[in-house]
């Protein structure tokens, strides 16, 4: 009899939630102060600054939305943390034209619009469009460049991102917590956590996305560590002493070797084993 020739077909019927890691798992910190600041303590997740994180909008992003990969995590529009953030983004905006901006639109309150988080207070925020993305969100073909107009207007400005766009979006994903803490001796500081902004970072909601980048091992392709990528992000959040120190004391954690590694990241030299 002819021999028949087998043809194997594998159907990808995972969602790409499913290849997400728990959010659970081991984290090494640091903590030190701030050599500008005596009374300014830093607490450093090394696990996720020592990362390979990176963003991958446009190359492999799903969404946070399904069947919405183009939006990115820009679905819902930013909530403004501050006046000076919305005092930030006006001032940006005015930089911005129908060629450089798709959804061109004057005014403030035209861009922006009431929300509440979580059905409390309203708080300001970027409009979104009819059932659609963020109103400053350019489609991936438009002419004036796709993504973010104002990331696009800050590149051709010579700026960083972070001087234009809103506190949340440049942040992201990096989550910074600040309290004041008083010590045994009665003495006061201000301890700034610096940590991942995963799924729970968005509160309850935040369980429901339909994927998130941090705990997804296709985002953590960086060639280098995040807390290297991410060092204007960071020394604004921190200060530029304090982030110079965690530098140094990242690198001198690399050439030792995570002891709890990020899962999502793939094992290189220096790294660790996973726990």
């Amino acid at each position: 009899m002819p021999r028949r020739e087998q043809i194997h077909v594998y159907v990808e019927t995972d969602e790409p939630r499913d290849r997400e890691v728990d959010l659970d798992f081991a984290r090494e910190w640091i903590e030190f102060v701030d050599p500008a600041d005596e009374q300014h303590v830093v607490r450093a997740d090394l696990t996720w600054l020592l990362s390979r994180w990176n963003c991958i909008f446009g190359r492999g992003c799903h969404g946070i939305i399904k069947g919405r990969a183009g939006d990115g995590c820009c679905s819902h529009g930013a909530f403004f943390t501050d006046e000076d953030d919305q005092k930030r983004v006006r001032a940006a905006v005015k930089t911005l034209t129908p060629e450089t901006w798709q959804h061109f639109r004057k005014g403030f309150k035209n861009y922006t619009e009431m929300d509440t988080v979580d059905g409390g207070t309203p708080q300001r925020r970027t409009a979104t469009r009819k059932d659609g993305p963020c109103v400053f969100l350019n489609d991936a073909d438009f002419p004036g460049g796709g993504g973010c107009a104002l990331h696009g207007q800050a590149l051709r400005d010579g700026k960083h991102p972070l001087e234009y766009k809103p506190d949340v979006c440049w942040q992201l994903p990096i989550r910074r917590e600040q309290d004041w803490a008083t010590r045994p001796d009665t003495t006061k500081v201000l301890v700034s956590t610096i940590t991942e902004f995963d799924r729970r970072g968005w509160g309850e909601g935040g369980h429901e996305l339909h994927w998130w980048c941090t705990s997804a091992p296709e985002a953590h392709t960086a060639r280098k560590a995040l807390y290297q990528e991410y060092e204007p992000e960071l020394t604004a959040l921190i200060g530029k002493a304090a982030y110079s120190r965690l530098a140094e004391l990242c690198a001198a954690r690399a050439r030792r070797g995570l002891v709890a590694p990020h899962p999502a990241s793939p094992a290189r030299k220096g790294q660790g084993s996973n726990l």
